[in-house]
């Protein structure tokens, strides 16, 4: 709940920003605020995951997808997160969100996000996600379509690696229709 404000600004101040389209790599500059950091003043490491989400965010509403999805009743869900940190942002410290979507596997669509300041990579984070319309899971091809619907031309190869294609396989938990028993 205490990023719904700047997800909500975030969403506005798109509408004002540049178009790209949503192969374009985005930015979004941000500080880290005193809800961002812990106890040693710098971004909390789970904090990152929501800031990469305004980064996401923006890229959407600057490239019409955004209100393309609410429209069709769509809703972002991440399936698969993992991350990789190099250097600490501390409280009060600018830093750009760089985002790109990568493309897709049979299931998911992909995103490298990355924190950078003063030109250096701090943070780097692939995300799988999905998006869930009123009758389940959209296909990789009604995106595309919609994409294209939007002017939104397709890059000749929009699958990710085999090395994305392998990590999210091998961190997917069961489909919700099949039991997932807790067990240590």
């Amino acid at each position: 709940m205490h990023v719904i404000l700047r997800t909500l600004l975030t969403l506005l101040r798109a509408r004002r920003r540049p178009a790209l389209s949503p192969w374009e790599p985005g930015s979004l500059t941000l500080r880290a605020l005193p809800t961002d950091v812990d106890l040693a003043l710098h971004i909390n490491n789970g904090q990152y995951f929501s800031l990469f989400d305004l980064g996401r965010y923006d890229l959407m509403a600057r490239a019409g997808v955004w209100s393309r999805m609410r429209a069709l009743g769509w809703t972002p869900v991440v399936q698969s997160e993992q991350i990789t940190f190099r250097r600490a942002v501390t409280l009060m410290r600018r830093f750009t969100v760089h985002t790109r979507m990568l493309g897709f596997d049979e299931r998911c669509l992909f995103f490298e996000q990355r924190v950078v300041v003063d030109g250096e990579i701090c943070v780097r984070a692939q995300i799988a996600a999905r998006l869930l319309g009123p009758d389940g899971p959209v296909s990789r091809e009604e995106i595309l379509a919609e994409l294209a619907a939007l002017g939104h031309e397709q890059p000749e190869d929009v699958d990710v690696s085999e090395e994305l294609r392998s990590w999210r396989a091998a961190a997917a938990l069961p489909s919700t229709r099949r039991p997932a028993p807790h067990r240590w």
